[in-house]
Parts: C-alpha cells; structure tokens; sequence
C-alpha cells in the first residue's frame, strides 16, 4: 500500500512538472540583425534559464540584411522586436504602431570612422567628401546630423554624397569613401583587423555630436498592449532579459562564449564576441535595477535630434508620449 501511495505521488508529481512545463507560455523576439553580443541580454537570459523560470518559451530569430522588424511585428511574426528609435518612430509615422516597451541601451555605439589621410579633421570637413551610410532604417540618425551642420544630402549638388555602405567595411578599406558607419562595438574593430592602425583613423561619436539617438529598444504593437495577458508575459519577458543583460555586462567573456555557441552559421569566434560584448558593456551604464527602464528625457531628445532635420527629415511630427510606455516594465520588475 506504501509503495502504491509513493507511486502515486510520483506520478502527481511528475503530471505536474509536466503540466508546468506546458504551460511555459510562447514567447518571440525579432532582432534587428544576424546573431551576436548586440543581442547578448536574450541569448544569456535564454541560456541561464531567465525566461523559464518566468514561465517563458522564448524564440529568439536573428535577423539580416533582408528583414526589417517592423513588418516582422506588424505580420504577427513576433511579439516584440528590437529596433533602433529613429526607424521605429518612422515606421510608426507610417502606419505601424510601434510602442518602446523597454530600453536596455542608455548609450549610442554609433560613429562614422574616418583615415586621417582623407583631409577629415573635423565635421566641418565633411563637405565635399563621400560618407558610407547604412540605409534599411540605419540612415535617419546620419540624415539628422547632416541636417544639424546644414549639409545636403539630395539633390542635382549635394554638400555630401552619401554611399549606400553595405554592411561591411569595404569603402574605407578601399579608399571609396572618406568616412564610413561603425559601431563601437563591431565595425570599428573589423577596420583595426583588416590591418588598419588605430593611429591612422579619426572617429566621431554621435554622443559626442549631440546627435545621439536611442538604438537597440524593444518594441511592441499598441493594440496588443491593450491585452492585459500580452503585458504580463511581456513584463515578464523584460524582467528575465533585464537579468540576462546585467550578468552579460557582469560577465562579457561568458555572454560572448554564450552567443557563438547560439551561432548556427558558424561564422563567428569565442573571442570576437567577447570584445563585442565587453564594448556593448561601455553603452548600459544605469544599475541593474534600472536596465531596460526607458528615460523620457532621452526619448524626447532623440525626438528632437530627428525633427531637426529639414531637408530629409525622419519624421514629420513629435509623437509624444503614446510612443513610449512603462506599464510591462514596471510590471516585470515590480514598481
């Protein structure tokens, strides 16, 4: 009789661990691009088990040069993506209605990195010159900043002529362009490893310029934050990412051994991860308790630095604060 009630309460238990496991809700998040440290947070929290202990079965699906997260959204293909602001706001603009739900990055990684023996010195300088430019959403804060100095862009005589850069470094490797966009944490160090001394390249941090955009947000659709259920399984979402990105940040050289193991191409390397890691640290510089908590005076200025643009601008108009929320990052994290 004693081995029948201990059997029967193995079985209990193992429905029941069953039944929990079924219930781990689905969860999808969209990158912005293919698989690496930019998004060590997700891959770290995924890995350590963040999401499951928060009920979660998250899908995390890399991105490309090909896949642009706000139609991914907008076709139900995730529930969330990660998006820089300026391309969120304009796609909000048209017609997609995009919310940043959270903002793990406080700080831009984006430069334009220049030779010195281009004759750039200074911004001033850019007038004249060939700027590699990333398209695909990635142009509107360089458009923001060409229109601060008062430079064309467009037209039969333009102040810059601006190179659609692929994503890669070629154009300054082969002289094609005086300048080109780099993040700190990667394409900047693709310019150094092709063989290019640091003493021979000029770099100018958009944070520097006054021109720095929020990059790197999370991003939901306003009418599934009106779904209570949605909110709770995001808050939740962005509790155990919050997490993830506080031990990556904490922990660089294991987030980036984390992410090329995640890396089904098999393109990437432990240590080229661990410095993108160790850089993606410099641009998350609030406490932990803090991570991920969108600062409305940097949404208003990222606003701003996109509505000064006149002649190509991003957006037309200040969407205010139906743009931006709390309400699942104070919920995951309990405020």
């Amino acid at each position: 009789m004693k081995k029948t009630i201990l059997g029967l309460a193995s079985a209990a238990a193992l429905l029941a661990a069953m039944g929990m496991a079924q219930a781990a809700d689905p969860f999808t998040i969209q990158l912005k691009w293919v698989t690496q440290a930019q998004f060590g947070g997700y891959y770290v929290a995924a890995d350590k088990g963040f999401y499951k202990d928060e009920g979660l079965d998250v899908t995390i699906k890399p991105g490309g040069p090909d896949i642009a997260p706000p139609q991914v959204i907008a076709a139900g293909g995730a529930d969330v993506i990660v998006e820089w602001m300026p391309a969120a706001l304009a796609a909000r603009e048209k017609g997609v209605p995009l919310v940043n739900v959270a903002q793990f990055f406080n700080r831009s990684g984006m430069m334009l990195t220049c030779k010195k023996d281009s004759g750039v010195t200074s911004p001033a300088d850019f007038k004249g010159k060939t700027l590699g430019v990333w398209f695909a959403g990635n142009e509107y804060p360089f458009l923001s900043w060409m229109g601060k100095l008062g430079l064309s862009t467009s037209g039969s005589s333009p102040d810059v002529k601006v190179l659609r850069q692929g994503f890669n470094v070629d154009p300054l490797l082969q002289n094609q362009a005086a300048c080109i966009s780099t993040m700190i944490y990667n394409e900047y160090w693709q310019v150094i490893d092709a063989g290019v001394p640091e003493s021979d390249l000029i770099t100018f941090y958009y944070e520097d310029q006054g021109v720095a955009t929020l990059e790197d947000g999370l991003y939901a659709l306003d009418s599934k934050l009106k779904d209570p259920a949605y909110v709770d399984r995001l808050g939740r979402f962005i509790k155990a990412s919050a997490k993830g990105w506080a031990y990556a940040k904490a922990h660089p050289d294991e987030a980036g051994k984390i992410v090329a193991e995640a890396d089904a191409s098999g393109a990437t390397t432990d240590a080229v991860q661990t410095r993108m890691a160790e850089n993606i640290a410099k641009l998350i510089t609030v406490p932990d308790d803090k991570i991920g908590w969108l600062d409305p005076e940097a949404y208003k200025r990222t606003v701003q630095v996109l509505l000064s643009s006149k002649s190509d601008p991003v957006i037309t108009k200040d969407p205010g604060d139906a743009a931006w929320t709390h309400a699942a990052w104070d919920k995951g994290m309990g405020k």
